[in-house]
């Protein structure tokens, strides 16, 4: 289950942060066997101690936490804690998940595809962050039978983070 970090969405947010000075700690979820039964209050709770942990392990001044789709169920944490956040495709479906970013006070970005059924642009829209969606755009922020109109998708994609990232350093 998942998308890694090596993929397109997560590679290019990791060089965007480097460009702008940032170090970057990767998670790649090591999910119990059991994770999909889980009840949904577990799964957050799981995504929740494991961003958790690697946030208490950084030793930077700053935090930012980049995350897509599952962990998004990590919203708490950045709301918790002050800090800012770029979801990609997070999971709106979820009602923790949107309580949490409603309650977030930090700089946050929120990025989602029309097409995508675990995205809902008006919650988005309610929470008061900068929001991107991709018409068209599924869940992977890809168009379905284009794989040139994609790259473009990543390219604006990549594109808004940049601008969001590059923003951060002038709030501080």
């Amino acid at each position: 289950m998942g998308y890694t970090p090596a993929r397109p969405l997560l590679h290019f947010a990791r060089s965007v942060l480097l460009r702008h000075g940032w170090t970057v700690q990767e998670l790649w979820w090591q999910l119990p066997d059991e994770f999909r039964a889980f009840e949904p209050k577990d799964r957050t709770a799981w995504v929740e101690r494991q961003v958790a942990e690697a946030v208490d392990a950084e030793r930077g001044a700053c935090r930012l936490l980049v995350g897509k789709s599952l962990a998004s169920f990590a919203c708490g944490v950045a709301a918790d804690r002050g800090l800012a956040a770029a979801w990609l495709t997070p999971v709106l479906t979820s009602e923790p998940v949107a309580r949490a970013l409603a309650r977030a006070e930090a700089p946050t970005l929120l990025v989602g595809g029309g097409a995508d059924k675990l995205w809902d642009r008006r919650t988005a829209e309610s929470t008061g962050h900068e929001v991107l969606e991709v018409p068209a755009a599924d869940h992977g922020l890809e168009l379905p039978d284009d794989p040139l109109g994609s790259i473009d998708v990543l390219r604006q994609v990549t594109s808004r983070l940049d601008r969001f990232v590059a923003s951060l350093a002038t709030r501080e």
